[in-house]
């Protein structure tokens, strides 16, 4: 007597091993991936949902104080100053990301004359600094 099934090949194979390593490969390559960008300590605005920030070394911040006052990094510039940075940057990596972090209590107007500079000299790859809201 022979048992059914016993002679015939697996019809399917199983990848729930394959997909539980995928996804353990994923969440450490998520978090050795995430930086944070170097800059002058300043009191973020909250925002909800916000996705983690990827910093490659050559990402520039520049940070907005509540005073109004302008940081390339952690060097104090006016706004002349940082565009003619951000021009000289440009001219040796002409697509390198930017960093914006304005601080909470800044004027807005403060952040739109930066994004305006950013606007002006083509630097397509912007973000915009955020913490997360607290549940």
């Amino acid at each position: 007597m022979q048992v059914q099934g016993e002679d015939k090949p697996y019809d399917d194979i199983n990848i729930t091993p394959m997909l539980d390593l995928a996804y353990v490969l994923l969440v450490i390559f998520i978090l050795m991936c995430t930086a944070s960008v170097a800059g002058t300590k300043v009191n973020l605005p909250k925002a909800s949902n916000t996705p983690a920030s990827l910093a490659k070394p050559k990402t520039k911040a520049i940070t907005v104080t509540n005073e109004g006052k302008f940081f390339l990094d952690t060097i104090p510039v006016t706004l002349p100053e940082l565009e003619q940075k951000l021009n000289q940057q440009k001219s040796l990596t002409p697509d390198f990301p930017v960093v914006i972090r304005g601080d909470s209590l800044t004027q807005y107007q403060a952040v739109m004359d930066v994004i305006d500079v950013v606007g002006r000299l083509g630097i397509s790859q912007v973000g915009l600094a955020t913490k997360p809201a607290k549940k």
